[in-house]
């Protein structure tokens, strides 16, 4: 985590990214190009068994203006627009999707060294309005997750979560959805050399009384090959290997199984990312 507390997104999110980025079921091919006059092109294809997605997206960044675009096989056309600092550690984001009309949404970021604050609401009549706030420093942090819906007068979601990130490790706690989850965390680093790292998430579900833990370990081969594993309560594991063939461009093979029931044939998913 960078300087301060961050925003409320960031709590917990490096376990979050040891124990599930990366991992998947699916073939996904990711090719990026871009022009003379800076503009990037990117392509994602991805085949959920007999189910073909793909979709076209294009980025324009002028001085601290960035324009996204992106049509999928739905002809549904998502732009976001993103002003980064017009003012000290302010961020502007302006995205809505065509055509639904209800989907414009305006967001504003701001992060402090001792505060990180993202608020956001739809344009429309009765929007739905989100607010998130992080106080604290790059050491300890404690915020909460808000949404309203004016149409309804309710509160959709109401979290708050505690960080604590020491020289080596992470340590987070987060009450979700209205008080019925609680999900703690922890990610260790090991080893800075080999980007040897290991983490663990615990869910605890009030309503269900029913817990989930998942455990995980990453470890470089070498600068440019990174081994993961993970496994949870219920006999789910899965791992990937993934090796950056050239700079930026990622290619990763991911596999997963059911070890309760072993009869079942396991999920092999594979990724290739190409970028200039």
């Amino acid at each position: 985590m960078g300087k301060g507390p961050g925003l409320y997104s960031d709590i917990g999110k490096k376990a979050r990214d040891l124990l599930y980025k990366d991992y998947q079921a699916d073939h996904k091919f990711i090719v990026t190009t871009c022009t003379s006059n800076g503009i990037a092109i990117t392509s994602t294809g991805i085949k959920k068994g007999e189910l073909l997605l793909a979709d076209v997206s294009t980025q324009l960044k002028n001085k601290n203006i960035t324009t996204d675009v992106k049509v999928d096989t739905k002809s549904n056309l998502f732009t976001t627009v993103t002003i980064d600092e017009p003012a000290p550690g302010l961020k502007t984001i302006f995205s809505f999707i065509v055509p639904d009309q209800r989907s414009g949404k305006v967001e504003l970021q701001y992060q402090h060294e001792y505060a990180g604050i993202s608020t956001s609401i739809g344009l429309t009549a009765n929007p739905l309005v989100n607010f998130s706030g992080v106080v604290g420093n790059n050491c300890l942090s404690v915020g909460t997750d808000l949404s309203f819906d004016t149409a309804s007068g309710n509160f959709t979601k109401l979290n708050a979560g505690l960080n604590f990130t020491h020289a080596d490790l992470i340590a987070s706690l987060t009450l979700n959805d209205k008080g019925d989850s609680l999900n703690a965390s922890y990610y260790h680093i090991v080893s800075p050399l080999t980007n040897t790292a290991v983490g663990a998430e615990l869910t605890h579900s009030f309503s269900s009384n029913e817990n989930t833990l998942t455990i995980g370990t990453q470890h470089a081969l070498d600068p440019l090959t990174t081994v993961k594993a993970c496994m949870n309560n219920y006999g789910r594991a899965s791992a990937l290997i993934q090796h950056e063939w050239r700079p930026k461009s990622l290619f990763t093979i991911s596999g997963e199984v059911d070890t309760r029931a072993i009869e079942k044939s396991a999920k092999v998913g594979l990724a290739l990312a190409l970028k200039p």
